[in-house]
């Protein structure tokens, strides 16, 4: 029989839009299935270019990225997050189905202070006490602050040039994702083609969605922060 291969992806709690304040870091006890820990994982993976525009020198974007206490949990939310000692964060990202399966995804998060070259890392750790039920998550990104030039930015974006900053920094960063998951047999009897792709594509679309809203929370945060004017883009 052919598989149907038009499979709507439905992100659940962890969209933009829909993700449920309400929610409490899950018991890695009531959520153990000895039968998932038999199966071998299928790997899914994602990768996302993009930079953050910031309308400051670099050192003082490098000053406010340094002090992420102060910042990384409320521009994570609707997201629920607590610190890990003094780099780390356990971050509860939301519930994501598809092919008629839920996963909770919940991972720890390192923010790596800037070595030599000035690269900034953030990488999954482990979560004291805390096994995830029937996935692992390996997550590798890189960042670097860079100068854009302030008169080719604002023609770009449309900015006036009565609002144009003297200076942008943009942090320039790039994401490798993979995450590995137990899919339990119903699910495995579909096509491994199927499989892959649907996978792949729910990864891609949370990686988007996730990306961009903290990326947007964290300009905003900035410049409200320190009252360095934000202007609006026309495009």
């Amino acid at each position: 029989m052919q598989q149907d291969e038009s499979v709507e992806l439905q992100p659940l709690r962890g969209s933009s839009e829909s993700v449920d304040d309400s929610v409490t870091l899950p018991n890695p006890e009531e959520q153990s299935n000895p039968e998932a820990e038999t199966q071998e994982l299928i790997w899914f993976h994602s990768t996302f270019e993009d930079c953050m525009e910031m309308f400051a020198d670099m050192d003082t974007v490098a000053e406010y990225l340094g002090q992420h206490s102060g910042w990384f949990c409320r521009c994570a939310l609707p997201m629920k997050t607590e610190p890990l000692g003094n780099n780390a964060y356990d971050l509860l990202i939301g519930r994501f189905g598809a092919l008629g399966y839920r996963v909770e995804a919940r991972i720890g998060l390192e923010l790596v202070p800037p070595d030599a070259e000035g690269i900034y890392r953030i990488r999954t750790v482990p979560i004291p006490n805390y096994t995830a039920p029937g996935y692992e998550v390996d997550f590798q990104s890189t960042m670097k602050l860079v100068e854009l030039a302030t008169a080719d930015f604002c023609t770009e974006r449309g900015i006036k040039l009565t609002e144009c900053p003297t200076q942008i920094t943009g942090a320039q960063w790039c994401l490798n994702l993979a995450v590995g998951v137990q899919i339990p047999q119903f699910i495995r009897a579909k096509s491994e083609g199927l499989i892959q792709k649907t996978g792949d594509a729910l990864l891609k679309n949370i990686v988007k969605q996730v990306s961009r809203r903290l990326s947007a929370k964290t300009q905003q945060d900035f410049h409200s922060s320190l009252g360095i004017p934000f202007p609006k883009h026309r495009c």
